[in-house]
């Protein structure tokens, strides 16, 4: 038998760090940023929208800093990556395949000088050196030494430079000064900035710049013009909320003083503006460094800064935790630096909760190969993306990716397998499907169905239009889905809208914590008052959304998500006494099971509610006396299949009155903890149950007993496993996932379970970390299957599964 698996998209938010990203500005034109302890690739430009293209695995902690290195070279692309770790890494990509969706970088070299997280990494184009930087408060200067075609790859350690007094560097720049020296410039939790200058190869402090009040965040240097002549300019960002400028000067002569020291609109802030001039040489030359502007603009903390050359102009882009990204550039008649764009949200909305889609302020801001597109990472992980139109002289928002931002709990396809619903501990719930259109298709976050104040747990659909969600709050709470959400999803997906009544939208109240259902109204309708002005009856403009911002014709980006998709919440089921651990909604939907964490027989229950009048359904099922992990009810609903960390499996039958009752339990199932379940789709009642004693067995029920019929081993702790529905008749086809992250497919014949073929996933493409749960993919039958994986790395990743008969 012959199988082969590929992943077919996958979904990873970015880790909140202004370093944790970069865009190669040679030859592979992608977009490289920390995600958890991953890196993802991602190519903006790609007109197919694929998305996260590759995640690389080999970090063991969170990923804060990644740099591609300058190689000047479109065949072969080195990235460096710093992490929290400790350690360093070096990776190569040689010639991409376009064409396909192959990015395939190796691991080439590991260092673990720094004896703390690494916080940053700068690079020099045309230089072989670079720096990074750590919170044990050491700057090392590095050399990456190769041949002239990247064959072999090997770095030197040049320099370790304490600084002093201590602090953790949170930014550094490097530039060539002359023929014979190199400038670094290194802030970070203080509020002066470092400047050394190379002498031979060894660096030395040269000057310390004051006026900041704030920790230094973002600092890049750039020559004054395209040509490379003239000044160099540094830029530094802070916290204080302030961008400031300097000039680096040549010769004895000080520069002429700049106009914006006299701009009267900065007296107030005149005392802070001295021009006073620090002064240092290199081996041939001497400079000055001087205060050149002051650039006021922004509203709160200052993340980024990164110079371009455009069109004939210097520009500035910077970006802010005020939830906006600023395009700079000097007025050619007065010199005076001035914000030409704005993008982001409207600063109205700062301050509100994270509830109501709040970015909580843009962490990264990264100018695209071409400089006519930037992205920025907001925190909710997501990418936002404008590129600029020289017809229309603006720039305008496209398409861009989302993804959780920390360990994915749990999922569940729609009951006809037409989306994905995902959840987990960013404490939202996320719905994805494919966007249909003439020209290919792609996946995309549609909508963001609840976001939540407590960790999310479990999730599963009862109907195509309706989800149930379990929490750390100890109740479980209904979803249907309102009519913007589908009518978007009928236009874009070819997902067909049910006729029902439904409401339009939903939101929050302030300080709640329930989606309530608002309607969608018409530009005309929204009456004058509607702000507020008349005391009388003013309108709360929460409790309505205009109907065009509803209307897609391209998956939404993240301010609509975090803002116009949630669900309205029509139900909460109360009655467990701690967290939600797991739920299963039964095959034809009037049933769901639910259990939380219990370490007394008295929890761990089984509470059962219906789904018409969503009453529970008495008395709970006792059987087990630790944590139920799992739920699952069989194909045809005759049987409820739960196991728990009490290391036992218990099938419950539903008896002539539709009431489930203990029909077979085995104390010991397995030796350890049992933490996955899942019936088979075979003509005899067969179930695989996976535990923490790597191994993952199967189960048929004869008459009065169950006997094991097979057992598979796994490398590690087996965490989820699920079987295909659909497979062919009188095959067992599953999956199953461990806590190491390794993904493993086995078939075996309805005859011979005791004889499974099995193929684990390559290690570049499966999960970094744990598997929390696999599902496959129903509505399938004829096109090739697949199955949605979630992740402690905080990934959701879709695999095509192809199982060809055996030659």
């Amino acid at each position: 038998m012959t199988m082969s698996i590929a992943p077919e998209f996958i979904s990873i938010g970015g880790n909140r760090n202004p370093a944790a990203a970069d865009w190669d500005l040679h030859g592979s034109q992608l977009l490289a940023f920390g995600a958890d302890n991953c890196i993802a690739l991602w190519e903006p430009s790609d007109d197919r929208l694929r998305g996260v293209t590759a995640l690389l695995n080999g970090h063991t902690d969170v990923v804060n800093a990644v740099k591609f290195f300058p190689t000047n070279s479109s065949d072969v692309t080195v990235l460096l990556s710093g992490a929290a770790d400790h350690s360093l890494r070096i990776w190569t990509l040689r010639q991409r395949d376009v064409q396909t969706t192959e990015t395939k970088f190796d691991l080439i070299k590991t260092v673990t000088e720094h004896k703390s997280p690494i916080t940053r990494i700068a690079t020099l184009p045309g230089s072989d050196v670079f720096a990074t930087g750590a919170s044990d408060g050491v700057v090392k200067i590095w050399k990456l030494v190769h041949d002239a075609d990247f064959t072999t790859i090997d770095i030197e350690l040049i320099q370790s430079i304490p600084l002093t007094p201590r602090y953790f560097p949170l930014a550094i720049a490097l530039a060539k000064l002359d023929e014979s020296a190199l400038v670094l410039a290194v802030g970070g939790t203080r509020s002066t900035i470092q400047i050394f200058v190379s002498h031979d190869t060894q660096f030395q402090l040269s000057a310390t710049l004051t006026g900041h009040e704030g920790w230094i965040r973002a600092l890049d240097f750039t020559k004054e013009s395209e040509d490379q002549e003239g000044d160099l300019l540094l830029v530094s960002a802070s916290q204080d909320k302030y961008v400031r400028l300097w000039r680096l000067h040549q010769g004895e002569e000080l520069p002429a003083a700049s106009a914006a020291l006299n701009d009267p609109a900065l007296g107030v802030l005149g005392k802070s503006l001295s021009n006073k001039a620090h002064r240092f040489a290199s081996a041939t030359s001497k400079y000055s460094i001087t205060f050149e502007a002051l650039l006021l603009g922004h509203e709160d903390w200052i993340y980024t800064a990164s110079w371009r050359h455009r069109a004939g102009k210097l520009q500035l882009l910077s970006t802010s935790e005020d939830n906006s990204l600023a395009i700079w550039e000097a007025d050619p008649s007065s010199g005076v630096w001035v914000c030409i764009t704005r993008l982001g949200e409207i600063s109205g909305q700062k301050g509100s909760t994270s509830a109501t889609g709040s970015a909580g302020g843009f962490w990264i801001g990264l100018w695209s190969p071409d400089g006519d597109s930037v992205v920025s990472l907001g925190r909710t992980g997501s990418w936002r993306r404008w590129t600029y139109s020289p017809a229309q002289d603006m720039w305008t928002q496209q398409v861009a990716i989302t993804g959780h931002v920390r360990e994915v709990k749990g999922l569940s396809w729609s009951r006809d397998g037409s989306y994905l619903l995902t959840t987990g501990s960013d404490q939202t719930t996320r719905l994805f499907s494919e966007w249909k259109r003439d020209s290919g298709s792609s996946w995309h976050e549609f909508s963001r169905p609840q976001i939540h104040g407590y960790d999310l747990n479990c999730v599963d659909t009862v109907t195509n239009m309706q989800f149930i969600s379990g929490a750390d709050e100890k109740l479980l709470r209904v979803f249907d889905e309102p009519k913007g959400v589908s009518e978007m999803l009928n236009r874009l997906c070819k997902i067909e809208a049910p006729s029902a009544d439904l409401p339009d939208a939903a939101n929050i109240p302030v300080l709640g914590l329930s989606n309530k259902a608002i309607q969608a109204v018409d530009e005309n309708d929204i009456p004058e008052d509607a702000d507020g002005d008349d005391d009388r009856e003013a309108l709360d403009p929460a409790s309505i959304v205009r109907k065009s911002t509803l209307e897609f014709d391209h998956p939404p980006f993240e301010d609509h998500l975090a803002r116009h998709l949630l669900w309205p919440e029509t139900e909460k089921l109360y009655g467990h006494g701690y967290e939600i651990s797991a739920l299963a909604v039964s095959s034809d939907g009037s049933l769901v099971a639910t259990a939380c964490r219990a370490s007394s027989i008295d929890h761990a229950v089984i509470r059962l509610y219906d789904t018409k009048e969503w009453l529970e359904i008495k008395p709970a099922l006792k059987a087990h006396s630790l944590t139920v992990t799992a739920l699952q009810f069989s194909p045809d609903d005759r049987f409820l299949l739960s196991v728990g960390r009490d290391r036992q499996w218990v099938v419950w039958e539903k008896g002539e009155d539709g009431v489930y009752a203990l029909k077979h339990a085995n104390p010991k199932g397995h030796t350890r903890m049992i933490l996955g379940a899942a019936w088979t789709p075979l003509v005899q009642p067969t179930f695989l149950t996976a535990g923490r004693d790597k191994s993952v067995k199967m189960w048929q029920i004869e008459g009065e007993g169950v006997e094991l019929k097979g057992s598979v081993a796994a490398s590690a702790a087996v965490t989820a496993v699920a079987c295909n529905r659909e497979a062919e008749e009188g095959k067992l086809q599953f999956a199953f996932g461990t806590e190491g992250g390794e993904l493993v497919v086995g078939t075996a014949e309805a005859e011979g379970l005791n004889k499974v073929a099995t193929l684990t996933v390559g290690k570049d493409v499966s999960p970094a970390k744990g598997i929390n749960q696999i599902v496959w993919r129903s509505g399938r039958k004829g096109m090739g299957q697949q199955m949605a994986v979630a992740s402690e790395d905080s990934s959701v990743r879709i695999f095509n599964v192809e199982v060809g008969s055996s030659s």
